[in-house]
């Protein structure tokens, strides 16, 4: 297996990664502009971009994913809550879905509350055991921070899915699971990031005090602390969906 992550705009983090021996691979979080960093990269591993997936319709940046896609021939990914909003063909992804990357497995995770339609990726190297290796938890779960929940306007009705959400999908996950979270330290997506880019679920629950509340808690501390909006926040979510 092979695995790329790549820092990019407001702070952002984006994956590319796959199964070498099979030629197969996933492009996740595209930023517009880097499309042809993946298509290199693809080159240089001798794989072909089999799925390009965007954990939920961001809006802090300007998504490259479906163009990616297109420039590929490759399908476009979104959770099935987006049909009807968005304003294109898309392939979509169900709770539980397996996706699979030659002898890698992505199952798909939907963890609802940063947006209604987040998803976080479970990715298994087959070739080194049937456990999961890494979760990629978009603006789920970030090393030392939670994602903000006031995006659509109804902060306290979010952070208590997120709270659900991460306490169903995720913290039941073996201590060693690795996390690769959507952002770093600079975005305004959650309070109190941690400039290191990734962590694991055992040390998360050790150190990250949202981890350790009971769901009032939870609450009261993520709608206390939500940071500044996205800078065209509002142009970058309508381009997103409009693709």
């Amino acid at each position: 297996m092979f695995f790329k992550q790549l820092a990019t705009k407001e702070s952002s983090l984006s994956y590319f990664f796959g199964c070498g021996t099979k030629g197969k691979s996933m492009a996740v979080d595209v930023v517009a502009g880097d499309e042809e960093w993946y298509i290199e990269e693809a080159k240089k591993a001798g794989v072909s971009i089999n799925y390009v997936i965007d954990t939920h319709v961001h809006a802090d940046h300007y998504s490259g994913g479906r163009k990616l896609a297109q420039m590929v021939g490759a399908p476009y990914c979104l959770h099935e809550s987006n049909k009807g909003r968005v304003k294109f063909e898309y392939e979509s992804l169900g709770d539980g879905q397996s996706l699979n990357l030659g002898n890698v497995n992505v199952e798909v995770l939907h963890t609802p509350g940063h947006t209604p339609d987040s998803i976080c990726l479970l990715v298994t190297d087959m070739r080194r055991g049937e456990l999961p290796w890494f979760v990629i938890t978009g603006d789920t779960l970030f090393v030392g921070a939670i994602g903000r929940p006031d995006l659509l306007g109804r902060e306290r009705e979010m952070a208590g899915q997120l709270f659900d959400s991460i306490h169903a999908k995720l913290l039941h996950l073996s201590n060693e699971v690795e996390i690769y979270p959507g952002h770093q330290a600079g975005s305004v997506c959650g309070a109190g990031l941690s400039g290191k880019p990734s962590s694991t679920i055992g040390f998360e629950k050790r150190w990250n005090q949202a981890l350790s509340m009971d769901k009032a808690a939870f609450i009261e501390n993520l709608v206390k602390e939500i940071p500044p909006r996205p800078a065209e926040m509002d142009k970058m979510v309508a381009a997103n969906l409009a693709g």
